[in-house]
């Protein structure tokens, strides 16, 4: 009898889970001080734990610095914030902002929309909550990596939607914004990819279980068709990587709806690079995240 697909994400969970939060032993920045601190944001998908990263120890002596809200990857059902650590690090040393990695509920267990609503819910927390938390929540951006890319474009749909709050830049790093193309017709230019059809559809099927519900913007952002008036965008995307190609469309898209937008390929790499490298393009990737949150914040 086949496993049913809750019981083989769960399984994958269990698998990815301690993998995922392991990274490159020289991606992990550990010359960069570390000033963190936990906050924990009422949404209306339950309490949401995030982990806030600061500038510098003085940085409260100033003006409030901006913030940067940053979703983890690990399709949907790894829950794993602490696997952007190294990146959340650099980020907030070299770009000048509170780092806000927030830890949202993920499938089988809390299926779509509950990462949806505690997506939005804490960014809309952080964006009016400024002077609670220590920031300027008037400078706010929002980036991710993979489905936490997913939930970047999507928390700026419902943003944008909304009139709630207006990010100046989000960051789409390896984003999966197609969840109705059966991910064995998505091109990977490697042998051996990270990403498998079995395992893409595994992470499909566990966080939206009726695939009439895959097509819904809040789902695959990437198939929109009203993208003007969305914040403006750096798309990073991987030569070889198997989401690659909706990266790309999604870039040109934006542009076309006349959404500002830098995109880069990394060529030679796969998805999760700025996580197990190789290194220096690892690097190059978070670094460019760093200057382009900074010339977005400081603007």
């Amino acid at each position: 009898m086949p496993l049913s697909p809750r019981f083989q994400a769960r399984a994958i969970q269990l698998l990815l889970g301690g993998m995922m939060a392991r990274v490159h032993k020289d991606l992990r920045f550990t010359d960069v001080p570390k000033h963190v601190e936990t906050l924990q944001v009422e949404t209306g998908a339950g309490p949401v734990t995030c982990t806030v990263y600061r500038p510098s120890a003085t940085a409260a002596a100033g003006p409030p610095a901006p913030v940067y809200v940053n979703f983890h990857g690990g399709g949907f059902i790894v829950g794993r914030p602490e696997q952007d650590d190294h990146l959340c690090r650099r980020i907030a040393a070299t770009a000048g902002c509170v780092v806000v990695n927030v830890d949202y509920a993920v499938a089988p267990q809390r299926p779509f929309p509950a990462a949806v609503t505690q997506a939005y819910d804490v960014t809309a927390w952080v964006a009016a909550n400024g002077e609670t938390g220590g920031w300027d929540g008037s400078r706010l951006a929002v980036g991710g990596h993979s489905a936490g890319a997913n939930l970047t474009a999507v928390v700026c749909r419902m943003a944008r939607d909304r009139g709630t709050f207006s990010p100046r830049l989000q960051i789409i790093d390896s984003a999966a914004l197609d969840m109705v193309t059966d991910p064995a017709s998505k091109l990977s230019r490697t042998a051996k990819p990270l990403l498998t059809p079995y395992l893409m559809r595994i992470f499909t099927e566990a966080y939206v279980a009726d695939p009439a519900g895959r097509a819904d913007p809040l789902v695959s952002p990437g198939l929109a068709d009203d993208l003007a008036g969305l914040p403006p965008a750096l798309v990073i995307t991987a030569e070889n990587d198997r989401l690659r190609d909706e990266g790309d469309a999604y870039a040109k898209a934006l542009e076309a709806a006349g959404v500002p937008v830098t995109h880069r390929v990394f060529e030679g790499v796969d998805h999760y690079f700025t996580h197990v490298g190789p290194v220096a393009a690892g690097k190059e990737a978070i670094a460019l995240m760093a200057s382009t949150l900074r010339t977005a914040l400081d603007a």
